[in-house]
């Protein structure tokens, strides 16, 4: 049943009832605040020179709220230059211990073949995959459905690699810390 349905099954309305009600009206009051407002005639009104605004420092209280701000903005930029320089040193130390630790890793497993063995291969299958490229597109044949199938067999490889990999490195060849 439609909404359209259960309304008509409801009472009806009246003339008045299916009328939308009157929008609100503002009020015309004639106050006495008006009255107080200033006279731009009288002698009382005073005017500012025409190039005040364009003055650097109209009144005191600005010169020195602007000199507030720049000493302010002053402390901000040591702090953050500070702040910058601290993150800085501490990231240069972590990148120097992780490379220390990255390098001795490499130097206290040289001689375990997976380790070498893993680095002939990511040798052999760039320089191949190189070569044999530059080969189709010397030739015109190197499209994206090559390009698609060739990263295809990558992934397959690197699989493969890393389960005969850890296998190695569990079972026979445990790498050295």
């Amino acid at each position: 049943m439609s909404y359209a349905a259960a309304a008509a099954k409801g009472p009806k309305q009246t003339a008045e009832e299916k009328r939308a009600p009157p929008p609100p009206q503002v009020e015309h009051v004639d106050s006495p605040s008006t009255s107080s407002l200033i006279d731009v005639d009288s002698d009382s009104v005073r005017t500012v020179p025409s190039d005040f605004s364009e003055q650097p420092i109209q009144t005191s209280t600005q010169f020195e709220r602007i000199e507030h701000e720049a000493e302010a903005a002053e402390a901000r930029a040591e702090e953050a230059a500070h702040k910058a320089k601290a993150a800085a040193s501490k990231a240069a130390k972590d990148a120097k211990a992780k490379a220390n630790k990255a390098a001795g890793r490499f130097e206290a497993n040289s001689d375990n073949p997976v380790f070498i063995g893993n680095a002939v291969a990511v040798v052999a299958l760039s320089a191949g995959l190189g070569f044999g490229a530059y080969r189709k597109y010397a030739a015109g044949e190197l499209s994206w459905k090559v390009v698609g199938a060739w990263t295809g067999v990558v992934g397959l490889f690197a699989l493969g690699d890393y389960y005969l990999s850890s296998y190695l490195f569990k079972n026979k060849y445990p790498p050295k810390k």
